[in-house]
This record gives structure tokens, C-alpha cells and sequence, in this order.
């Protein structure tokens, strides 16, 4: 339920809202209320002993990390021109990873959401192929195509696309069950055929939020593909591997250093990017 917060804007009017759930008025809404909290605390407690929480080994543990920070310290800038290819190969992989995987999104999308496809069994198959896709680490998918293609950035790209298909597609299906359907029909109406309903009806209404979802995801890819790296599929990953195992612990720092600066640098372009379109200063 809603209820109005009159907080005066600038223009006097009052338009903001606070989401609050309903309040327990009875003596038995209560009790659920506190089972809820009994069963929130155990499964905490179960779930910390499953995974041997233990902020006693962690403190134990400092004195280690602290050690291969010191051996990290400070980074070896000399690699600095070694590792501008890797670094360039790692923003190719993301580029090529997002615009596959947004290419095949876009119909899968159109299937998976319920408003447009009234089929239910093709609707179910779509989402459950959704499901399977992004239900595998893009770790995994990178290693099954370097065992099918060979290593090298390509499999990267591919682990990236099919991975993403499966996330960009279910945020794109569900920006289009949020969508106004009133032009839809309107357009139904007019005799317009499916793909003019889409064009003319769909479109308008998801374009932005598409636009930032996919901007999202090459952020999301960039850092993936630093990772993907380390089983063979190109990029910085493979660098910063090679440095761990020799134990050039400085040469590592560099690697994580240059990594860290991309996604930064990526992350500030798209915020700005997804800040105007939402200002409605691009279109």
C-alpha cells in the first residue's frame, strides 16, 4: 500500500510516495511476523555453519595478506607497454560479447514476454532457454568453447554472447510486460500487423531502459573478460594469471591496477550515458 509523505518540491506541489508494507494489527499477524524472524535467524545460523563463517580465521588470516600486499608493492610499471594488446583485447571481447548476445536478446525477448506472446508453451520454452543460459558461469562456457574453437579471445566472445542472451533477454522481456499496452491495442485496432506493433508500440516504450541495460552489461562483460583470461580465452586474465604463477607478485598488481582503470573509465562513460538518456537529453 501507499500512503503520501507531503514533502513540497520545488514547484509546491506534493508527489512523493512511501512504499510501506501492511502494519500487524492483530495478535496473530504478529506472531506470523515473529515466526518469520525465528525462521530468518535460523537459516543464517544454518547457512554460517554450512560455510564455516569464522571472523577469528579471518583476523588470522591478515597477517598473510598483508604479506602479499607488501610483495605486490609497489607495482612493476615496466610492463606497462606489455600489457596495452592484453588490455585492448579485453575491451574487444566485452564489445563483441554485448552486441552478440543484445543482437539475439532482441527476438528471444519479443517470445519471452507475456503480453506479446500469447502462445504459452513457446513462452515457457523461451524462458526456460533464458533460464539454462544464464544459469552457466561464463567460466564454464569459456571453457567448453576453448575445448571446441581453442584458446584465444573468440571463445571469450562466445561464452560472453550466449551468457548474456540469457540476461539481457530476460531484463528486455520483462521491460516489455511492464509497457503500456493501451498503443498496442490501439494499433491492433487499426488493423497494424504484429512487427508494426512492435515497431510503433513496443519500441518507444523500452528504447531507454534497453539502452541502459546495455550498457550495464558491457560493464558487466569488461570485467568478465579479465576473468575469462585466466582459462585460456585471452585478455588481461591470461596476464595476471601468468604473473600469479611465477609469483611476480608486482607484474600481478599492474595487471589489477590497469583492470581496475578500464572498469572505472567504462563505468563513468556509461553512468554519464545512461544519465542523459534518462534527463531525456538523448534520444
Amino acid at each position: 500500500m501507499t500512503t503520501p509523505l507531503q514533502s513540497a518540491t520545488a514547484g509546491g506541489s506534493y508527489h512523493d510516495y512511501v512504499w510501506t508494507g501492511p502494519r500487524p494489527l492483530t495478535l496473530r499477524s504478529w506472531l506470523l511476523c515473529l515466526a518469520a524472524l525465528v525462521l530468518a535467524a535460523v537459516i543464517l545460523t544454518w547457512s554460517a555453519q554450512g560455510t564455516q563463517l569464522s571472523w577469528g580465521e579471518l583476523a588470522n588470516g591478515l597477517p598473510q595478506i598483508g604479506d602479499f600486499l607488501s610483495r605486490s608493492f609497489p607495482p612493476n610499471w615496466n610492463i606497462i607497454g606489455n600489457l596495452i594488446a592484453p588490455a585492448i583485447e579485453t575491451i574487444q571481447i566485452a564489445l563483441w560479447g554485448t552486441l552478440l548476445g543484445v543482437i539475439v536478446a532482441i527476438p528471444v525477448s519479443f517470445l519471452a514476454a507475456r503480453n506479446l506472446n500469447r502462445n504459452r508453451f513457446v513462452y515457457q520454452t523461451v524462458r526456460q532457454f533464458l533460464n539454462v543460459t544464464r544459469s552457466i558461469n561464463e567460466l564454464i562456457l569459456a571453457l567448453v568453447f576453448v575445448s571446441a574453437v581453442g584458446l584465444g579471445p573468440f571463445p571469450g566472445v562466445l561464452a560472453l554472447a550466449l551468457h548474456g542472451v540469457g540476461m539481457v533477454g530476460k531484463f528486455f522481456a520483462e521491460s516489455i510486460e511492464e509497457i503500456d499496452d493501451g498503443p498496442l491495442e490501439a494499433l491492433r485496432a487499426t488493423g497494424a500487423r504484429p512487427l508494426q506493433v512492435i515497431v510503433f508500440g513496443v519500441l518507444p516504450q523500452v528504447i531507454t531502459a534497453w539502452i541502459a541495460t546495455v550498457l550495464y552489461r558491457f560493464e558487466v562483460n569488461l570485467r568478465q573478460a579479465t576473468v575469462l583470461g585466466m582459462v585460456g580465452a585471452g585478455g588481461l586474465g591470461f596476464e595476471l594469471v601468468n604473473s600469479l604463477k611465477l609469483f611476480k607478485y608486482q607484474d600481478t598488481a599492474t595487471c589489477i591496477v590497469v583492470v581496475t582503470l578500464m572498469v572505472v573509465v567504462a563505468d563513468t562513460i556509461s553512468s554519464r550515458l545512461r544519465q542523459k538518456i534518462q534527463d531525456g537529453r538523448v534520444h
